[in-house]
Formats: C-alpha cells, sequence, structure tokens
C-alpha cells in the first residue's frame, strides 16, 4: 500500500502512515495495515510518523486505531503525529489511554519528522 511506506530524513529510517485526507473507511484499512509491516522490523526500532492532515474520522476508525497502537508497541521506538484540529481531543485521549502510549503532535509532517530524528 503506497499510504504506509519508508522515507529517510536525515540518515534515519522512518515509516510513514499517510491517513493524508483519507475518509474515515480508508483510516480503518490503513490502521489495519500498519502492524503486519511494523512487526517485519526489529522490536525497538521503528521511528514512525502518522500524518492525519485532513483525514476523517469515525469512532469506528479510532477503534482501529487503537488496536494497531497496542500491537505495534513493542515495536516503536518513537513515534509522532500530524493533526490539523480535524480529531477530536476525547478521540485522541482514547487512542492514548487505550495504547498506553504518548503521541506528540505537531502541525505539518516535516516538524513530526524532525522531532523523530532529534
Amino acid at each position: 500500500m503506497d499510504r504506509i511506506r519508508f522515507v529517510t530524513q536525515g540518515d534515519q529510517r522512518i515509516l510513514l502512515l499517510d491517513f493524508t485526507n483519507c475518509t474515515a473507511q480508508e483510516v480503518s484499512a490503513i490502521a489495519d495495515q500498519a502492524p503486519a509491516i511494523v512487526a517485519q522490523e526489529p522490536s525497538g526500532s521503528v521511528l514512525v510518523v502518522a500524518d492525519f492532515s485532513g483525514a476523517e474520522f469515525s469512532r469506528n476508525a479510532v477503534e482501529h486505531i487503537k488496536f494497531a497502537t497496542v500491537f505495534d508497541r513493542a515495536y516503536i521506538k518513537r513515534a509522532a503525529w500530524v493533526l490539523t484540529g480535524n480529531l477530536p481531543q476525547a478521540l485522541y485521549d482514547a487512542v492514548r489511554h487505550f495504547s498506553a502510549r504518548e503521541f506528540p503532535v505537531f502541525a505539518t509532517r516535516e516538524e513530526a519528522l524532525n522531532y523523530l530524528v532529534s
């Protein structure tokens, strides 16, 4: 899936989950496919940025994100999200609490990528 791919920032390899301008159904589909990609990497090694710019969310889509973030927790070294005010705080908090992870939020993909490699 071209919405899940590795990119390079500096000399670091980062997994990009590109949810930009996706419908809630597309968000669910991408979230469902992400764990299989992440699980191919060594534990604790993956830098990941999830870019949700312009994406639509439903409660069902958030459930898919929640399960993906729990599954891939052991593989993730550091994560960052790009949000443009499109995910209600309560749903963001639900993902954080369910996954027991923090997801620093950035306004742009470039800011998120820079955070991951800093």
